[in-house]
C-alpha cells in the first residue's frame, strides 16, 4: 500500500563539494516535489566533529585527536511513499562510510495539513 498521507523531513549530513550530487540524487527520485515546485529543500553549513578509531576505513584523521569540518545539513521534504528509493539515490552518492541522514515523521506539513478540531 503506498504511503501517501506521511510526510517525512530528512536532515541529510554531506560536504559541500558532494552538494551538488546530493541535488541530482533527490531530483531523480522527485524528493522535494511541493505542489507545482520540484528540488525544494534548504540548507545550512554546520560543523561536524569526529574522532576515529582503529580500523576504520577510510581512516581519516589522527588517533586519540578530535577532528572538525564544516559541512552542509540539508533538508528535504519526502511522501512516505518514496522513502525506500529516496535512501538509495542518497546513500549511492554520499561519500561518508556511514551517511548521517536523520528520518524525521512529521505530523502535518503546511501542504495538506488542515490541523486538528
Amino acid at each position: 500500500m503506498e504511503d501517501t498521507n506521511t510526510y517525512y523531513k530528512l536532515e541529510i549530513f554531506i560536504p559541500e563539494t558532494h552538494f551538488p550530487a546530493l541535488q541530482r540524487a533527490l531530483q531523480s527520485v522527485d524528493a522535494g516535489h511541493i505542489g507545482n515546485y520540484d528540488s525544494c529543500l534548504s540548507y545550512s553549513r554546520v560543523r561536524g566533529t569526529w574522532r576515529p578509531l582503529e580500523g576504520t576505513h577510510p581512516y581519516d584523521g589522527e588517533t586519540g585527536v578530535l577532528s572538525d569540518e564544516e559541512e552542509l545539513k540539508v533538508e528535504v521534504t519526502i511522501r512516505g511513499d518514496s522513502l525506500d528509493k529516496t535512501m538509495g539515490a542518497i546513500l549511492a552518492i554520499h561519500p561518508y562510510e556511514e551517511p548521517v541522514v536523520n528520518v524525521i515523521p512529521l505530523a502535518g506539513t503546511s501542504f495538506g495539513w488542515k490541523g486538528r478540531g
